[in-house]
């Protein structure tokens, strides 16, 4: 299983809902254009960059993917709002 934390800078919203909706089938938006996301294995990770790639104009947007391990993810601290935990197999991502 892999952590991972996926930030963008998208200027045009048509290409920003889009990347949400990707994003979201994959994890949970925890700021307006930050998720956190967990896939399985390499070959998921693969499907979801090159869905992502496809959507965006490299001359003017920008993403970014981090990987987190599961100890820094657990760790992680939240001032104020706390979003609502996503569950993927009985693990609570916050």
């Amino acid at each position: 299983m892999q952590h991972l934390v996926i930030v963008y800078d998208i200027p045009d919203n048509k290409t920003r809902r889009i990347i949400g909706e990707i994003l979201e089938g994959f994890g949970k938006r925890v700021n307006r254009s930050v998720f956190e996301v967990q896939v399985k294995h390499n070959k998921q990770r693969q499907k979801l960059e090159a869905s992502l790639a496809h959507e965006l104009d490299s001359r003017v947007d920008s993403l970014r993917i981090y990987t987190i391990c599961a100890t820094c993810m657990q760790s992680a601290t939240v001032l104020g709002k706390e979003p609502d935990a996503f569950d993927v197999d009985g693990v609570y991502f916050f």
